[in-house]
This record gives C-alpha cells, sequence and structure tokens, in this order.
C-alpha cells in the first residue's frame, strides 16, 4: 500500500508537471531573448520584402526608360513635326546656358582672392525654334540673343577685370588685409526667361556684398526691363512698393533684430518706392522678387536683401 502511494504522489507529481510544461508551451507569451529574436527574424522579412518590392519596382521603371528612350530614339528619326516638338522642351535644349569663363585666386597671410568669372553661351537649341516660340523669326531672335549674351558677358568682364586690379593694386600695402570673393548662379526662373545672379563680396576691415542680376527674355532675346513684365502705361511701382513696405513692417514686428528704413530720423535714408532700374529677378512661382544691396533700404548688418512680391499684389496689371 505505501509503495502504490508512493507511485500514485509521483505520478500525480508528474502529471502536474507535464500540464504546467503543457501550459507553458500554450502561453501567448515568451521571454526576452526569444522575443528579441522573433522582432529580428521579423526584420528581416521586412527588408527581403521591400529588397524584393524595389527589385520589382526598379525593373518597372527600367521597362518605363526603355519605351522613353526608344521613343527618343525612334520618333524624332520618323517624325519631322514631333523632333521640332522635343527640341523646345527646356529639359533637352536650353537656349543659354552659364560657364566658368576664368577662376582668378589668390591667397596669402593678409590678402585673398577667389573670383569665378561666369560667361554666357548660347545652348545648342538657341537656333532650332520656331518663330512662334521666340517671338520673332528664327535669324532675328538668334542674332539678338547673340547680341544680349555678349553685351551681358562684356558688363561681367569689365566688373571683374576692375575687382581683379584694384585686388593686385592693393597688395602693394604690406600692412592691410582684404578679401575679395565672386560667384555666380543660375536662379529658379520661370520657363521663359533666364536668369543669372553675379554676388560679389569686397572685404578690407568691414566687408561690402553686393548682386548684380541679368534676365534674358528668352521670346525676344532681349534683357528684360520690370517695366516688361506690366500692361503698357500700368502703374507697378506703387503696388510694389506699398508690399514692400508691408513686408518690412511685419519683419520687424516680428523680430527685433530687423531693421529696415522705414521712419528713421534721417528722412532721406527711409525706404519711399523702387526705382525703375531696381534689381529684380522672377522665382519659380513666376512671382517678381526685388532685391537691394548692403545699405541701400536698411543697415549694413542686414546684409542684401530680398522682397517676393506674391501675385495678388500685381496680377490685374500683370501682362
Amino acid at each position: 500500500m505505501i509503495q502504490f502511494s508512493e507511485r500514485k504522489e509521483q505520478n500525480d507529481r508528474l502529471e502536474e508537471q507535464i500540464f504546467f510544461w503543457k501550459q507553458e508551451y500554450q502561453k501567448p507569451e515568451m521571454s526576452k531573448e526569444q522575443y528579441h529574436r522573433l522582432l529580428a527574424r521579423m526584420e528581416e522579412a521586412k527588408k527581403d520584402k521591400k529588397k524584393e518590392q524595389r527589385k520589382r519596382q526598379m525593373t518597372k521603371y527600367v521597362a518605363a526608360a526603355a519605351v522613353f528612350l526608344a521613343a527618343f530614339i525612334v520618333v524624332p528619326n520618323t517624325s519631322a513635326k514631333a523632333a521640332e516638338a522635343m527640341g523646345r522642351l527646356p529639359v533637352i535644349g536650353r537656349l543659354v546656358e552659364a560657364v566658368t569663363f576664368r577662376n582668378y585666386t589668390y591667397e596669402s597671410d593678409r590678402n585673398m582672392a577667389d573670383i569665378k568669372v561666369p560667361k554666357l553661351q548660347l545652348g545648342e537649341q538657341a537656333g532650332g525654334q520656331s518663330a512662334a516660340d521666340k517671338g520673332q523669326a528664327d535669324g532675328d531672335g538668334q542674332q539678338k540673343l547673340q547680341s544680349t549674351t555678349k553685351e551681358i558677358n562684356a558688363e561681367i568682364q569689365k566688373i571683374t577685370d576692375e575687382l581683379v586690379a584694384e585686388f593686385e593694386a592693393n597688395l602693394a600695402y604690406e600692412g592691410g588685409y582684404q578679401d575679395v570673393v565672386v560667384d555666380s548662379e543660375v536662379l529658379a526662373t520661370a520657363q521663359d526667361y533666364f536668369t543669372l545672379k553675379l554676388s560679389c563680396y569686397q572685404g578690407a576691415g568691414s566687408g561690402y556684398a553686393w548682386n548684380y542680376f541679368y534676365t534674358i527674355n528668352l521670346h525676344t532675346g532681349e534683357r528684360l526691363k520690370l517695366a516688361d513684365l506690366f500692361q503698357k502705361g500700368a502703374d507697378y511701382i506703387t503696388p510694389i512698393s506699398d508690399n514692400i513696405k508691408k513686408q518690412m513692417k511685419e519683419q520687424m514686428e516680428a523680430d527685433e533684430n530687423i531693421t529696415y528704413w522705414l521712419d528713421n530720423e534721417i528722412e532721406e535714408w527711409n525706404f519711399k518706392k523702387i526705382s525703375e532700374d531696381v534689381s529684380f529677378y522672377l522665382n519659380e512661382k513666376g512671382n517678381v522678387v526685388i532685391c537691394y544691396n548692403e545699405g541701400d533700404v536698411a543697415p549694413m548688418y542686414m546684409g542684401t536683401v530680398e522682397f517676393e512680391i506674391p501675385a495678388e499684389a500685381v496680377n490685374s496689371i500683370r501682362k
């Protein structure tokens, strides 16, 4: 009886242990180590899935690119009209391009110059557009564009030559310091215009920065004037000037470190209105951006400043 009882107790304990193991096995919980291993496997599976998705997507892109490329190779050779239309696409054929024409560099303990001289040149498609696209006959349009780019290049050359000459003359003063930097960039402009920005900086104790903007109307080949953007006889100076004053006030109210000359004690310093030959460019939205050099409408510490004129301020008088 005793042996039987002992065996029974042993069997009962074994059954309890088996039941416990079974319960543990069926639990949805897991150890931290198991949990992290599972997460790692899930991440690997995600990566594999993403790789496969990217692979499939890339296959689609390659196939689409092949079709697109085939269209560019085959269609222009089979259709003169299609070739002419593709030549007018701004991505494929640019009328005007900016390249670095000359680099002037100098560096010593007291003197530094880094002058990059840009040059405008006609793109491959400059002569291939129709008269409707240029707004003139092909020959006249191309000739005007050539004349305009030549004129701008001459102005840039004169500006940079004078800066180089002044820099080299100042090298004779052994006790002085000077920095001269000139760079350029093609700004985001409206589709029908090309704008080159020439940025200049000259320092000798204190520094001064100023910019030049050169905008070409790609339809006419002529340099764009601010008045050209508006209806003939329209007063564009007043709405633009009023909007600039509004922006100045808003900026000064929002930031005490910003200062413009609006209510200055020295009356002649105060900004009243833009001039007809004020510097400007058109941004990617086609909005006019008015530009001022250091000290023009604000203290020197403000640097060069720009004011984007919202479309609604001048829409009623824009061409």
